[in-house]
């Protein structure tokens, strides 16, 4: 009976807005809490319109937010933790990965005044600050600067940190700031958490670089392939290559056995051509030699290599064919072993 005289004492106006919230709480996929401190209304607006067809944004009392995810319930409720201080609901059908990425990009630098807290190190570079000589060389010592007068003007002249991060911006160091055109601390929507799918996620866990992971996919894909083609398991992706791996191999035990086998047979003339050169190269009396032989120069190093298939050339490419090693006896210009037997 308390109550039910408990909610008889809600205004009306109360009631509304919780169940504007409560519909908008189960219109999304997606759900989080943005902190909101220190925006200026005008700038929240355009945050606001900025986010429109992706996300949108709804401010209203902590303790009606609280009611409305508490009727909602199915683990929205978790998101009270994170409601305190001036916060509002972010609500979005994309993924919290693509929400976070969108909120961190929209952010834009803005002054910080005095009593806020720096949300990190505030340097003030070396170099010329374009400010006559005056009263602001002693104001930018006393923030911590190293300044003095120079060539008619003030220079900072060391790179000067003058603000931990977590240190409270006196009013001497935000009046420095503001002069030097500083702008040392981001404005947008911070997202503390959103719950997407039945899953909590904190904004540290959402700050990812794309870039990056699909890097690391790409590699792990690899390192997969790899695995699966030297422990010759067949799938979709690796049946070719395992049939190219066969292949070679079949042909590499094929050449040194010297099997007789149409397929091989090329192959086994450019092997035995590029060894007779070789041996007749190494000949010095050419009368020894039969004429077709006389004045051959040893083929390259490499220009007679025997296929060979290896585990890890499996995985990088298809083995190449010896076609080339087919006209060795033509690039003779019929002279070696070709012309002997033509």
């Amino acid at each position: 009976m308390s109550a039910e005289r408990k909610t008889e004492t809600i205004p009306e106006w109360k009631r509304a807005e919780v169940a504007e919230l409560t519909d908008f709480v189960e219109n999304y996929s997606s759900v989080g809490v943005v902190n909101i401190t220190g925006i200026p209304s005008k700038q929240l607006q355009n945050m606001r319109r900025s986010l429109h067809g992706s996300a949108e944004l709804r401010v209203s009392r902590n303790t009606l937010v609280e009611r409305a995810i508490e009727s909602v319930g199915s683990g929205f409720e978790d998101l009270e933790e994170y409601i305190s201080g001036q916060v509002g609901l972010i609500g979005t059908n994309d993924n919290p990965f693509g929400l976070y990425k969108e909120l961190e990009e929209s952010k834009s630098p803005a002054p910080i005044s005095a009593g806020e807290i720096a949300p990190n190190e505030i340097t003030i570079p070396e170099g010329d600050t374009g400010v006559d000589p005056g009263p602001f060389v002693g104001e930018l010592q006393q923030a911590g600067a190293a300044a003095r007068i120079m060539d008619g003007s003030i220079h900072v002249t060391e790179d000067s940190l003058v603000a931990e991060e977590g240190d409270e911006v006196s009013q001497e160091l935000a009046n420095v700031l503001a002069e030097l055109g500083m702008e040392p601390k981001e404005v947008g929507l911070d997202l503390r958490a959103v719950y997407s799918d039945g899953v909590m996620f904190e904004s540290d866990e959402l700050a990812i670089d794309v870039d990056e992971y699909r890097a690391d996919i790409e590699r792990a894909a690899a390192f997969g392939r790899n695995l699966s083609v030297n422990a010759v398991y067949p799938t979709e992706q690796t049946v070719p290559l395992l049939v190219s791996k066969a292949t070679g191999e079949a042909k590499s035990l094929g050449l040194q056995a010297a099997i007789e086998s149409p397929d091989l047979a090329p192959d086994l003339v450019s092997k035995a051509d590029a060894q007779v050169r070789t041996l007749a190269a190494q000949i010095d009396d050419e009368d020894a030699l039969p004429e077709e032989l006389r004045g051959i120069e040893a083929p390259a190093a490499g220009g007679a290599k025997e296929e060979e298939s290896t585990d890890e050339e499996a995985t990088d490419a298809e083995p190449e064919d010896d076609d080339d090693d087919d006209n060795d006896d033509e690039d003779a210009g019929g002279e070696g072993l070709g012309a002997m037997f033509g």
